[in-house]
């Protein structure tokens, strides 16, 4: 479990593609490796991944190709944001966050006011109805409270978040711009409340 608080960034420096899966490197000389075992889960822009290899610098993790087909940025040379996961103890600054990958959304605006930034993104239509107002969303990882939704006719939702100072300097939020996809997890407890409001009581 993650809370969608980014520790730092990396940079994918090596991806290594077989027929199976694709090993990516990542430098993160920040995220205190010391600390990171072989088998821990790091999440990788919102992409829970287990380390299989490591040096004091960097680590990698092997991804498969669905997990690539499915998620945005996990290319060679891409900035990354990363979140060990969640000890015991552990304060919860963000919310609950599972690491898997819901969907792919796309930026449709981002623009400067001055003290922060207002983010727009484009939901698939099968992710809109878990998309609410104050409620939580992941995006690329980051834990953050939608502000607006406005359901489109496609059944896609345009949702609305605004990026304070700090989230833009040490996230890679400050790289997005528009037409660029982002992965999306939407709030764990929305598919607890689906899932029993759509099944039948005993």
């Amino acid at each position: 479990m993650f809370t969608g608080i980014v520790e730092t960034t990396g940079v994918i420096e090596k991806a290594d593609v077989t027929p199976e899966n694709t090993r990516l490197t990542i430098n993160a000389p920040k995220l205190g490796l010391h600390q990171v075992a072989i088998g821990d889960s790091i999440a990788v822009s919102g992409c829970c991944l287990t380390v299989v290899g490591k040096s004091p610098e960097t680590f990698s993790v092997d991804v498969s190709n669905e997990t690539i087909s499915l998620t945005s940025g996990l290319k060679l040379g891409a900035e990354v944001n990363l979140e060990k996961s969640l000890r015991f103890g552990d304060r919860l600054g963000g919310h609950l966050v599972s690491g898997h990958i819901d969907g792919v959304g796309l930026v449709t605006a981002i623009n400067d006011l001055g003290a922060s930034w207002r983010l727009e993104i484009d939901a698939p239509k099968e992710l809109a109805r878990f998309v609410a107002r104050k409620g939580s969303i992941t995006v690329n990882g980051v834990s953050l409270t939608v502000n607006k939704v406005i359901d489109v006719a496609d059944g896609n939702a345009l949702f609305e978040i605004n990026i304070i100072p700090h989230t833009h300097q040490v996230t890679t939020i400050r790289l997005l711009r528009k037409g660029m996809k982002v992965n999306l997890e939407i709030d764990l407890l929305a598919r607890y409340v689906e899932r029993m409001l759509g099944k039948e009581s005993p």
